[in-house]
């Protein structure tokens, strides 16, 4: 029998979106002066875009950006902007395969995001199980989860 989704694909992927106003790009995406010093250690203008463009998406929303997506059009203009590069830089980044993972370690390691192991997964039961008590919306409890695991920097499992 298959397994019953708590989540529509609607509120799925409302829970991952990206901010869409510019106010909410700049809060959650403008880098303070460490980020930069450390974001200007890569060589070449698609490294430096690429690595920040994967911290953005390690703090907001949580997620590694996959292999073969493409940066939200807004968020990468306002990285390239910050960083004094062209958006065009992106089509250059991570073509060795290895260099993607390399800065994901890093970021993990720099910036102290972890990944989702059992032990969050046994808090995150416990945190949620009064909530849980409380209503029968998938959309309350996932949203408290990924709340909590943003706060902690702990890489969202798929949801």
């Amino acid at each position: 029998m298959p397994r019953r989704s708590i989540l529509s694909a609607a509120e799925r992927e409302s829970l991952l979106a990206l901010p869409d106003s510019k106010d909410d790009l700049i809060r959650h995406y403008t880098f303070n002066d460490t980020d930069l010093s450390i974001i200007r250690q890569r060589r070449g203008p698609a490294n430096r875009l690429g690595f920040a463009v994967q911290l953005c998406y390690l703090r907001f929303p949580g997620v590694i950006l996959g292999v073969d997506e493409l940066p939200f059009p807004p968020l990468l203009k306002l990285v390239a902007d910050q960083l004094k590069v062209g958006v065009e830089s992106w089509n250059e980044y991570g073509q060795r395969e290895q260099t993607r993972r390399e800065h994901l370690s890093e970021l993990q390691t720099v910036f102290g995001f972890r990944p989702f192991t059992m032990s969050h997964y046994r808090q995150a039961v416990q945190m949620l199980t009064e909530l849980a008590m409380q209503t029968d919306k998938g959309i309350v409890l996932a949203s408290a989860l990924i709340g909590h695991l943003r706060r902690q920097s702990v890489i969202l499992p798929a949801l």
